[in-house]
Formats: structure tokens, C-alpha cells, sequence
């Protein structure tokens, strides 16, 4: 990858697909690459109180991958104690989930770093408030998208539909990362040979249970 700045926001065909892991994992592999990286989580929903402040735990992992020291105002914008779909937090906190806040807080980060490396929250249809999804605010951010595919039955109607609203939305769908979330899983092999055929973007890594993420050059 050229040094100059780059960005990429991470999505899930669901919840629970190793969204975090693999984020975590490519803030990592830029850092090592001797770029200057971090990740922010713009909606965290799930947190403890951490010295008067609210930490997610993700964030909290995010931040450890990075090699730039960032606000954590501006690395996790808002952050909401239950563990539910952002939009219902934010409603129960009393917050409306502002675009214009998070693009405001993204674009401070990539003045301190050559790579930004965004977590989305849940998949990539998931509601931040009543009229808005992480779609939109991919969109908003105007970023290459990276998708996360959780390889457990019923991954590959998971991954089709959400490569299809991808595109639908007009993002560039840079690459995927076939992550194995169910080490008993039948034909896992068959199921991302098949993924691999129907995806027309690279397979960036395919991970095995508990393993490191080794990512081709993208």
C-alpha cells in the first residue's frame, strides 16, 4: 500500500463474526508495515464505567493495536452502557447519534495517523437512530468497506446479501475476511471455496479457529 492516507471502515454480515478480531488485527499489520495506524469504534454499545468515563471493551482492544496516542473522544464518540443495537441505547440514553459528530471526530484522527481503520457496530444495515444505518454512515465517511464474514451455517446467504447492499449503497468493497466463528462447522472449506467464487472482491485472510490473521497485500 502506497504511504499516503488511507482509511477503511470494517462491517459483519451479523453480529458476532469477529468484527473487533480482525480490526484489531489489520491496525496491527499497518503499524508493522511502518505506517502510523489506529482504529476507532465511532458506536460502542456494552461498556463499563473506567475511570468516570464509559470503555467499551472493543474500544478498549482497538486502542491497544494502535501506534498513535488519540483521544478517546474521538476514537469512540458515543458509548452506551447496554449491550443492545446502538439506536435503542442511544434512545434510552437520551442521545441522538449524530453523522456530522463522527465524520467531524474521523477526520481528526486521520490528521494524526497514515491509516484509520473504522469498526462498525453489529452488520452493515444495523440502525444508529430512527432515519440512519452504519450503511449511511459509510457513505457519509466515504470509505472502502471490508467485510467481515463470520463462516458458520448459513454464511454464504449472509455474505451475498451483504456484499449485494455494499454495492447498492455505491462503497467499494475492497476485500473480505472469511472468519471462522464455529470450529465444528461442516464443509467449511466447500462453504468459503464457494464464497471465494460469488464474492467478486479478493479474500483477504481466511482464518482459522483462534488463529492470527495473516492478510494478503491489498
Amino acid at each position: 500500500m502506497a504511504k499516503n492516507k488511507q482509511a477503511f471502515i470494517v462491517t459483519g454480515t451479523d453480529t458476532n463474526v469477529g468484527k473487533t478480531y480482525i480490526a484489531k488485527a489489520l491496525v496491527r499489520h499497518f503499524a508493522q508495515q511502518g505506517f502510523k495506524a489506529l482504529g476507532m469504534k465511532p458506536v460502542a454499545a456494552g461498556a463499563e464505567l473506567v475511570e468516570g468515563r464509559l470503555l467499551n471493551s472493543d474500544v478498549a482492544e482497538l486502542v491497544k493495536s494502535g501506534n498513535v496516542v488519540a483521544d478517546i473522544e474521538l476514537i469512540n464518540p458515543y458509548v452506551f452502557a447496554s449491550s443492545i443495537a446502538p439506536h435503542i441505547a442511544a434512545e434510552q440514553s437520551g442521545v441522538e447519534i449524530s453523522l456530522d459528530k463522527i465524520k467531524i471526530a474521523f477526520e481528526a484522527l486521520q490528521q494524526q495517523a497514515d491509516v484509520v481503520v473504522v469498526e462498525g457496530a453489529g452488520g452493515f444495515r444495523v440502525p444508529i437512530n430512527r432515519q440512519e444505518t452504519m450503511a449511511d454512515l459509510a457513505v457519509k465517511l466515504n470509505l472502502p468497506v471490508i467485510l467481515v464474514v463470520g463462516i458458520r451455517l448459513g454464511c454464504i446467504n449472509h455474505a451475498l446479501l451483504t456484499v449485494g447492499s455494499i454495492r447498492a449503497a455505491g462503497l467499494t468493497l475492497v476485500g473480505w475476511v472469511a472468519n471462522q466463528t464455529d470450529p465444528s462447522m461442516q464443509a467449511k472449506e466447500e462453504n468459503v471455496a464457494t464464497l471465494k467464487a460469488m464474492i467478486k472482491a479478493p479474500c483477504l485472510a481466511d482464518v482459522a479457529w483462534g488463529a492470527k490473521p495473516q492478510f494478503i497485500d491489498f
